[in-house]
């Protein structure tokens, strides 16, 4: 069966193929969870952001926000756009911490400017490929344009934005990393496991700025380790209770460092800081 982005654009997949028990299937599908966790910790390795300092990352396409539930792990503060109602809903009701907003990215993002520290996207970029007609505003080039211009944008100097997606050909690949370029954007694409038909996976790696002397990584080499992939599994479990919820590790300078910068954010209903913050309770049993 052929990938959903190559047999309907993403206003009507987003329904036809994310509707509600779609939606609820996707997000819990255990090979659908480990493939998003890889390549979530794959592209924040890409986006190499310095553990010192507390940032707000915005996750493109994020879906039911299994990429924002390693975010969360990560200590990371995050928003989510998402063109599917369903997946939303269910990201709700999962009761993720990212502020989640219904987008059609090809339309472009009205943040305003600096708003973010970095962008991630896991299997998205390739939806703004399709055209629903054949109207200019309705064109890749021109989504794709609207895209990355307005993400430039909402980007602060210097930053990074890593997405992951799956390029039908190398007219693609080239089309995507021309029109970034021309939204002011430096870097392009890396490939990991390139010899693998089965582990190889493509990312687009861009700068925005050149501070700090920013240089495109090398791709992963020669076949995917399975002992790897065995590692991320564990530590993924490791951070499970027993109930199978997964554990963050938010000790209280962790809780105080998230509420700080959701103030600079200027969100609102930010609790003030006690004796009480990051206290652990006492087990009722």
């Amino acid at each position: 069966m052929s990938r959903p982005e190559l047999q309907a654009p993403p206003e009507f997949a987003s329904t036809f193929y994310y509707g509600d028990t779609e939606a609820k299937k996707y997000t819990t599908n255990t090979r659908n969870q480990q493939i998003q966790a890889d390549m979530t910790y794959r592209a924040l390795e890409l986006l190499n952001i310095p553990s010192s300092q507390p940032v707000f990352l915005l996750d493109v396409g994020c879906g039911s926000g299994l990429s924002g539930e390693i975010l969360d792990e990560e200590g990371y503060v995050w928003a989510g756009v998402d063109i599917a109602p369903s997946m939303l809903q269910v990201a709700l009701e999962r009761e993720v911490d990212g502020d989640l907003f219904l987008q059609d990215i090809g339309q472009g993002f009205g943040f305003r400017p600096g708003s973010f520290d970095g962008a991630i996207s896991i299997s998205v970029l390739q939806w703004l490929l399709n055209a629903e007609t054949s109207h200019p505003t309705s064109s890749p080039p021109y989504r794709l344009n609207r895209f990355f211009t307005t993400l430039y944008s909402a980007l602060r100097n210097p930053s990074r934005a890593v997405f992951q997606f799956y390029p039908s050909s190398d007219d693609q690949i080239q089309l995507i990393t021309s029109i970034a370029q021309k939204a002011g954007f430096g870097g392009g694409v890396v490939v990991d496991y390139p010899n693998s038909k089965k582990a190889k996976k493509v990312f687009l790696c861009l700068f925005v700025g050149s501070g700090g002397g920013q240089q495109l990584p090398k791709g992963l080499e020669g076949e995917e380790d399975d002992h790897v992939r065995f590692e991320r599994r564990r530590e993924k479990e490791k951070r499970r209770d027993r109930t199978g919820k997964r554990k963050g590790v938010k000790d209280k300078a962790w809780i105080l460092k998230k509420k700080e910068l959701y103030r600079q954010r200027g969100k609102e209903g930010v609790p003030r800081d006690s004796k009480y913050t990051g206290r652990k309770r006492k087990s009722i049993f």
